[in-house]
């Protein structure tokens, strides 16, 4: 359960402390989410468009394409992951 604290209150450091850390836990965790599920939408979108280059459906520029799509989703999804763990450690 997160604390509020109105303007006029003046918290205990310590409890300012762990408020802050919790924040940063939880931004953690939602960077960390976020990163997996590009992965997981960056693995379906390479399976898909290797099924549909064996099926003749697509051609080998738009598999290639998909594929750079992919890898960049999951590009994204890891700088945005280091850059909140790198916030949270200062």
């Amino acid at each position: 359960m997160m604390t509020t604290l109105n303007n006029n209150q003046n918290p205990n450091p310590k409890i300012k402390e762990e408020l802050v850390v919790k924040e940063h836990l939880h931004q953690e965790k939602l960077s960390f989410n976020l990163a997996l599920n590009l992965t997981r939408i960056s693995a379906i979108i390479i399976v898909a468009s290797v099924g549909l280059l064996l099926s003749g459906t697509i051609s080998e520029k738009t598999a290639t394409t998909a594929g750079e799509l992919a890898s960049k989703l999951v590009i994204v999804g890891l700088q945005m992951t280091k850059y909140t763990n790198e916030r949270g450690d200062k």
